[in-house]
């Protein structure tokens, strides 16, 4: 019997090497989760703050998140994403800036452990995109409806902003002073709209942060230009924002004159006087007493000659007032400013009842108050002792006005304290049971991560976090939604009873944010340097 030949077989195995991918995408989640480690311990109210040293000798002392990391040197372009995160959460939502890095952190060391286990990076930044969604409604179904016309509302969820600060003893006044500005510059006809921009923040040197005052008017940071013995009051005040100059005219070349005698030198003065004098007669003529002049680029907005004059005809004086600042000026005092001599009349002048010089710290202002047909505006006096105290005050009444922002664009409050990480963390684990395959697998996983929120507000709040973990898993099992961590009593309380609350969007777009930096940073798979 003849054996019978078998033909070999043509199927071959084929080797795809995938380590330099695997390399890359470690190497970018590593630097990432080393950024968000750096600022993790800045989390809650009891977080640590961050003395930063620049090279140009400037300190800031905060545990503002977006303000770390924007001081920080990143050269990796990973790290530079949760940089950018940081500060895409602070235009968004202005607080939650160190909440939106931990929690990208804590995303990507569990898509680590997931992609160790072999799952791929595509289906996991999948079952992030859903999980994001899912968690949004789930924030959504937690949240408490409120009205702009509830004050005490307002002020507890600015007070929550501020307890994390370094300015944090404090927020019994910022906390109020931020929702009274931001309340005095909404239009009643557009109420869903609040433009940070129209609340002005001044910082002086001096005192403490006690003496924040919110001024229904104007702050100039600088003293009255009297140097020829003019009024440092004004009662009754008529005032012109002017953007020309109060000194004698240039030729629009550059080119020398040279005098022989002194009969042409004195023609000369004469006429710069005469030219002067006619500008100021125009001035008083309108009835104007208070003279604003922009800062000029080319030359002098006022010479002393035009001072003397204008201190003669008892005009007050502030000069150098910055461009960018004359639209917030002119709608506050509601005028228009004026941009040529001969337009100058009574009707484009703005009126209020003072206008006087005033000491403060160690240097002076001018303050302006009793406005007639006041714009709606509002400037904040922020004092200090020292200059790192003023910034981070600054920093923090900044936080505080953006999250009454948030309020006003979506009414809604949610509680602090861990709660809403927990409740999310829970629900979506539940969730994951009912899915199959490798997308419950990923959910799991990422719903475990956003504990990350809780353990370290209990741990930098000295508490033992795995046993407060715990605890708060149990009584939110129980189905106590806002139950979290009272860190001043250091156990375990109903948070919303306790006032810290905070804006459902602050949640929502933390961890929104979150997510999608995760996923874009999972679908690198390779970096390509262009010289």
């Amino acid at each position: 019997m003849a054996a019978v030949a078998t033909a070999p077989s043509r199927k071959t195995e084929t080797y795809t090497d995938t380590k330099r991918r695997d390399d890359v995408r470690g190497a970018n989640i590593a630097a990432a989760r080393a950024v968000a480690d750096a600022v993790r311990t800045s989390l809650g109210p009891r977080g640590m703050d961050k003395m930063i040293s620049s090279g140009d000798q400037e300190v800031i002392i905060t545990n503002d998140g977006a303000t770390i990391l924007s001081r920080m040197s990143l050269l990796q372009p990973a790290a530079r994403m949760l940089a950018e995160l940081s500060r895409s959460q602070d235009a968004a939502a202005g607080d939650g800036t160190t909440t939106v890095v931990v929690l990208a952190g804590s995303l990507l060391r569990r898509a680590q452990s997931l992609l160790a286990a072999g799952a791929h990076p595509t289906a996991a930044a999948d079952s992030l995109h859903r999980l994001a969604a899912r968690a949004v409604e789930i924030l959504e179904g937690m949240a408490i409806p409120i009205e702009l016309s509830d004050r005490d509302s307002l002020v507890k969820s600015a007070s929550t902003a501020l307890n994390s600060k370094v300015v944090s003893q404090y927020s019994t006044l910022l906390a109020p002073l931020a929702v009274d500005a931001a309340m005095s510059v909404v239009d009643p006809a557009h109420p869903e709209l609040l433009d940070l921009r129209d609340i002005r923040l001044i910082k002086k040197l001096g005192g403490t942060v006690d003496d924040t005052e919110l001024v229904r008017g104007l702050i100039f940071d600088k003293k009255a230009s009297h140097a020829a013995g003019g009024p440092s009051r004004i009662e009754n005040a008529k005032i012109a924002v002017i953007q020309f100059q109060v000194s004698p005219p240039k030729t629009d070349i550059e080119q020398s004159v040279i005098v022989s005698d002194y009969a042409q030198m004195d023609r000369i003065l004469r006429e710069e006087r005469n030219y002067i004098l006619g500008m100021v007669k125009k001035i008083k003529v309108s009835g104007c007493n208070v003279l604003l002049i922009q800062k000029s680029i080319l030359r002098d907005a006022v010479t002393d000659l035009s001072l003397h004059y204008l201190a003669k005809a008892k005009i007050l004086v502030v000069k150098d007032v910055e461009r960018d600042e004359i639209e917030f000026i002119t709608k506050t005092l509601n005028c228009l400013p004026i941009a040529n001599i001969e337009h100058f009349r009574e009707d484009k002048l703005g009126h209020a009842d003072l206008v006087e010089e005033v000491s403060v710290g160690d240097g002076k202002i001018v303050k302006i108050t009793g406005i007639k047909d006041m714009g709606r505006t509002a400037t904040v006096l922020v004092r200090g002792s020292n200059q790192l105290v003023i910034d981070e005050a600054d920093r923090s009444l900044h936080d505080a006005l953006c999250v009454i922002r948030c309020l006003v664009n979506k009414r809604f409050l949610i509680a602090g304290g861990g709660a809403p990480e927990i409740e999310m963390s829970m629900q979506l684990a539940a969730w994951a049971k009912e899915l199959h395959g490798m997308e419950s697998y990923c959910i799991k996983e990422f719903a475990d991560a956003l504990e990350v929120i809780p353990y370290t507000l209990a741990e930098n709040a000295g508490l033992n976090p795995i046993s407060i973990v715990t605890e708060l898993r149990n009584r939110h099992a129980k189905g106590e939604k806002n139950t979290g961590i009272n860190v001043r009593k250091g156990q375990i309380t109903n948070i919303l009873e306790e006032n810290v609350v905070q804006p459902l969007l602050v949640s929502t777009s933390a961890i929104s944010l979150a997510c999608e930096c995760v996923r874009m940073i999972l679908k690198i798979d390779d970096i390509v340097t262009v010289r």
